[in-house]
């Protein structure tokens, strides 16, 4: 999967993204639609349901993961306001950088909310792209487990983390988060009436959506809540 590359050597959209927006979404969604709609009935009810959404990568790599960080074990809402508040902190529009994380220092982070356990994870994060050991243009030339190896080193990001990562930022195409409770829980609705699935079951129903189980996932999740979640 190669990446597209600015004249000044900055990594942009990876090949296989289209911008749409105020983002990027999958070149491949409509085939993998297709492909899915022909081999699996559940898929085959489910997506015409759901119009033209889809997958939508926005904002850079380290903001995204700097917000899944904020965001760990609070609502939604009180994860935008403590987020909200660390903008402001920092004098950050809409994006942080590693070197403002790391030029405010721990008590401005903490003065924005944040936990001191976050605040460890969030130094942690910006100190990894600070001193190259992340390096979001080598991701494109990487597999999946190779970058969720890369990332779970981080501390705070586990392999939940990294597997959002892989679909919603880097728009992966076959990422099966068997970790998702609301994978398992569309799954055991959408194919076993209700009845508890475990991950052996949820990786054999998936079987069949290879080489597209991001996006299946993806529906799986409409089927629960039809308004598409954003990282």
């Amino acid at each position: 999967m190669n990446a597209r590359r600015a004249p000044d050597g900055a990594c942009v959209a990876p090949a296989h993204a289209v911008a749409a927006g105020e983002g990027l979404v999958p070149a491949y969604w409509a085939d993998a639609c297709q492909h899915l709609c022909a081999r699996d009935r559940v898929m085959a009810r489910l997506i015409p349901q759901h119009g033209q959404a889809c997958l939508q990568s926005r904002g850079d790599p380290f903001t995204t993961l700097a917000r899944s960080v904020v965001g760990q074990q609070i609502s939604v809402k009180a994860a935008q306001a403590v987020w909200d508040r660390l903008l402001a902190t920092l004098q950050r529009v809409e994006t942080l950088t590693p070197a403002a994380v790391l030029a405010a220092g721990p008590d401005a982070l903490r003065a924005a909310g944040l936990s001191a356990r976050k605040v460890e994870y969030l130094l942690d994060l910006a100190r990894h792209f600070d001193d190259g050991r992340i390096d979001p243009q080598a991701w494109h030339a990487m597999d999946d487990e190779a970058i969720i190896r890369e990332l779970v080193a981080i501390r705070g990001i586990g392999r939940w983390t990294a597997e959002m990562f892989l679909m919603f930022h880097l728009l992966r195409p076959d990422v099966l988060p068997l970790d998702d409770l609301g994978l398992l829980r569309g799954i055991s609705q959408c194919y076993f009436s209700g009845e508890p699935v475990s991950r052996s079951d949820a990786r054999e129903v998936a079987a069949a959506w290879a080489p597209y189980r991001s996006v299946a996932t993806w529906y799986i999740w409409r089927s629960l809540d039809p308004i598409p979640v954003a990282y």
